[in-house]
C-alpha cells in the first residue's frame, strides 16, 4: 500500500470516527496543499488562512459525502478548497475590501513600468466575463493557473475529452470577442480621427 493511500485511509478513519485526531492529522498532512490551491486565487495571506479554516471544518462536517468510488479524497477536498476560495472572490465583501488594495496595486505598476501587469489592469478580465462560466472556469485554470488538461479535468470532475472541448470552444468565442472589440475599437478610432 503505498504511503498516500494509507495517509487517505486514515485520515477517512478518523475524520468518519468524528475523532479531534482526525481534524489534527488533516491540517498537517493536507493543510500546506490545500493551502496552495486557495493561494493560486486568494492573494491575501489572512484571508487565504481564513478560508482554509473554513475548508478543514467543510471537509470535517461533510466526510460523509465523500465517495472512495467518485474520485480520490485529496481531489475531493482540492475541489472543496477551490469552490470556497472562487466563492470568497466573488463574494461582495470581498470584492468591496479587494477595491483599495487594487488600487495600490496599480500605483505600484504606473510606478515600475518594469513589472508584469495583471490580468485586470490589462483588461482581459472583461473579454472573459463575456464567456459562459463553463469556458471561463476551463481558460482561469488552463491559462493563468498553469492546469495540465488532466489536472483541470480531475479540478472540475470532468472528463478529460470535455476540457479539451471546451477549451477549444472557449478559445473560438475569445477570437471572436477581441474580433468585435477591436472592430468597435477601430470605429471609434476612425470616427475620432475624421473629427
Amino acid at each position: 500500500m503505498s504511503v498516500k493511500r494509507e495517509r487517505q485511509d486514515v485520515l477517512l478513519q478518523l475524520l468518519r470516527k468524528r475523532e479531534e485526531a482526525g481534524m489534527r492529522y488533516l491540517f498537517e498532512h493536507y493543510g500546506g496543499a490545500l493551502n496552495n490551491i486557495i493561494g493560486q486565487i486568494i492573494t491575501d495571506k489572512e484571508t487565504a488562512q481564513e478560508v482554509l479554516h473554513d475548508v478543514l471544518l467543510r471537509i470535517w462536517n461533510n466526510i460523509d459525502q465523500y465517495e472512495e468510488s467518485k474520485s480520490r479524497l485529496f481531489t475531493w477536498m482540492a475541489r472543496i478548497a477551490r469552490n470556497a476560495a472562487i466563492d470568497k472572490v466573488r463574494s461582495k465583501a470581498h470584492r468591496q475590501s479587494a477595491k483599495t488594495d487594487e488600487f495600490d496595486v496599480v500605483v505600484v505598476n504606473h510606478n515600475n513600468l518594469s513589472e508584469t501587469m495583471s490580468v485586470d489592469h490589462i483588461g482581459l478580465t472583461k473579454v472573459l466575463d463575456k464567456l459562459d462560466g463553463n469556458y471561463r472556469s476551463i481558460i482561469d485554470l488552463l491559462y493563468f493557473k498553469d492546469f495540465t488538461q488532466a489536472e483541470a479535468a480531475d479540478a472540475l470532475d470532468l472528463p478529460l475529452g470535455t476540457v479539451k472541448t471546451r477549451s477549444r470552444r472557449a478559445l473560438q468565442k475569445l477570437r471572436e470577442i477581441l474580433k468585435h472589440e477591436l472592430i468597435i475599437l477601430l470605429m471609434t478610432a476612425l470616427t475620432y480621427l475624421t473629427k
